[in-house]
């Protein structure tokens, strides 16, 4: 069987992964040596508790024909951060990331989602046709607020060409959400989904409170919906101002207020209609500096066909 000649390289995330990693590393290296010529795995471990190190380490002894290195960071930093920096090693001519070595997929995907990068697409996400509830409701906000040229997804891993790897770091690398650089990269995109075979089991505690945390930041960056949320918070807020004026007005008229009453009533109303405007123009500018530092490009290139 001719193998594939492109350098590949695998950058693996793992977390307090002792469990589930010698399989993990088995089926990966299988695959990878039956389908590539050459290629290398990186181990990102960020911060793990167990003996996944060890186990790595272990299950390295094994490996066919390739080399592997296991990226030790400082302390738990996340996932974002602790995939740059495997990324940052890595030196393939296409970048398999994992971020997690949990399989709950047909394995053959990882090679289905390479012969799909052939086809054209610099960024192939490999998505479960499942997710909580939690996840759903994220992404179809962050999709509908956010008017990128591809929606993205929860996705199990990725496959990027070298392409896609230079194209989001010349962007901006300080961006604390790949899946958004690489959603407005300019490059074709696709989403694969697969039938989630096994669930995953639970989510570690800091996994889940990092989601959490870029969730909310990727809403606030990324997307309108803060600007969205302030301006009918002013509407409301005005048609209150206008009712309480109206009813503030009416029992001046007709009836025999407190001294002074009328007056607080008209400044408090007025007061807070006002505060709520300029908390508004206060998001839409912040909202216009973030697009210039976070989303600041000078163009975008999707292809280029040689004609001759």
């Amino acid at each position: 069987m001719n193998k594939e000649k492109n350098f590949i390289s695998a950058v693996v995330y793992v977390k307090d992964d002792e469990k589930y990693i010698e399989k993990f590393i088995s089926k990966l290296d299988e695959l990878l040596n039956e389908k590539f010529l050459n290629y290398e795995i990186i181990f990102v471990n960020d911060g793990s508790k167990d003996k996944s190190v060890d186990k790595i380490k272990e299950c390295s002894k094994k490996l066919k024909d390739t080399s592997s290195v296991v990226v030790n960071m400082s302390f738990y930093q996340g996932k974002e951060f602790a995939m740059n920096a495997g990324l940052d090693m890595a030196i393939g001519d296409f970048v398999y990331e994992f971020d997690s070595v949990r399989i709950d997929y047909d394995f053959n995907l990882v090679f289905d989602a390479y012969k799909r990068s052939l086809e054209g697409y610099d960024i192939v996400n490999i998505c479960p046709d499942k997710k909580y509830l939690s996840s759903r409701m994220f992404y179809k906000i962050f999709n509908k607020y956010s008017n990128y040229q591809y929606k993205i997804d929860s996705e199990t891993f990725i496959l990027l060409s070298r392409r896609a790897i230079n194209r989001m770091n010349s962007i901006n690398k300080t961006i604390p959400y790949r899946k958004a650089i690489l959603a407005n990269s300019g490059l074709k995109s696709i989403n694969i989904y697969y039938k989630v075979k096994d669930k995953k089991g639970k989510i570690d505690k800091e996994l889940s409170g990092e989601r959490k945390n870029n969730a909310i930041d990727s809403l606030i960056l990324f997307t309108d919906v803060s600007y969205r949320v302030s301006i009918v918070l002013t509407v409301i807020m005005l048609l209150a101002v206008l009712f309480v004026g109206i009813y503030t007005i009416t029992i001046f008229a007709i009836g025999k207020p407190i001294e002074g009453w009328t007056t607080t009533m008209l400044f408090l109303s007025l007061g807070f209609g006002g505060l709520f405007l300029l908390y508004t123009i206060v998001i839409k500018y912040l909202s216009v500096i973030m697009n210039l530092i976070f989303k600041k490009v000078n163009y975008l290139i999707e292809s280029v066909d040689k004609l001759n």
